[in-house]
């Protein structure tokens, strides 16, 4: 099986074994549902990548010490993957939060492959991201087309109104003033992969983040945004870097090319990047 197909099956076993805990443990216990839902998608992802490439790293959210991957007190662990050809990055749960409130559909599983030849400056060469409660897997094995403009009113300029996905639990604090200078209206939404899939559907024109994320977060939704030609960036504008000793990676842009120029310069004036 190709390592994009690969992805997508991984991403969708993990999901549905994800709806499956969550009708056999039901709402009652969001917190024994968390830690549930985090330990039976990671235990599964791990099974199968161990089983179907073993040859290749992982970093996974859920890894012991994945969040200090660079700290000399794991750097065994981080030297096997920062010397690796391919590696997975992996976030068996993302949206935990979205996961454990009932009928919350915005919450999502990613599964993306970084390699060492990899064409692009991000490297990434295959992903999926599964959104189990709605029934999808977008992956870069079939790309999705790009979005069309979503249809919304006029502002009082003539413009369209832009729509821009934004964390439902802790949006950056310039994103308001930014959407007030753009015309935009933000769209909260749960799990950074929601929010990336939206962007690739056309649900929304894009998605703002900055104040800390980790590779595992935006890996997946990244590498299907950009095979289906959306823009994606830090919000200065940089390349996003994958399998960095340093996993953090707190900002980012995806939105459509054409927007993407109009977005840049509005977080110069907002977020204070150069």
């Amino acid at each position: 099986m190709i390592d994009g197909a690969f992805a997508r099956w991984l991403a969708a076993r993990a999901g549905q074994a994800l709806l499956d805990l969550r009708a056999e443990m039901g709402f009652g216990d969001q917190g024994a549902l968390k830690a549930a839902g985090d330990k039976v998608s990671h235990d599964l992802i791990r099974t199968e990548l161990t089983r179907w490439r073993p040859a290749d790293a992982v970093l996974s959210e859920e890894d012991e010490g994945a969040r200090m991957a660079w700290a000399a007190e794991v750097s065994s662990q981080a030297a096997s993957r920062l010397t690796a050809e391919r590696v997975w990055i992996v976030d068996p749960l993302d949206g935990t939060r979205e996961f454990s409130e009932e009928g919350r559909s915005d919450w999502a599983v990613h599964v993306a492959l970084w390699a060492r030849n990899g064409s692009t400056p991000h490297r990434l060469v295959g992903g999926a991201v599964a959104l189990p409660a709605q029934h999808r897997v977008l992956g870069t094995d079939q790309p999705p087309a790009y979005p069309p403009m979503t249809v919304e009113a006029a502002t009082a300029r003539g413009r369209r109104t832009l729509r821009l996905a934004a964390s439902r639990s802790r949006p950056p604090v310039f994103l308001t003033d930014l959407a007030g200078d753009v015309g935009a209206e933000l769209v909260p939404m749960g799990s950074a992969g929601a929010k990336i899939a939206a962007v690739v559907t056309g649900e929304v024109d894009a998605y703002i983040h900055a104040g800390g994320q980790y590779e595992w977060d935006s890996a997946a939704p990244v590498a299907v945004a950009t095979a289906t030609g959306l823009h994606a960036s830090r919000i200065d504008g940089s390349a996003l870097k994958y399998n960095e000793a340093d996993p953090r990676l707190p900002d980012l842009l995806v939105c459509r090319k054409d927007l993407a120029s109009r977005l840049l310069a509005a977080l110069q004036r907002h977020a204070g990047v150069a």
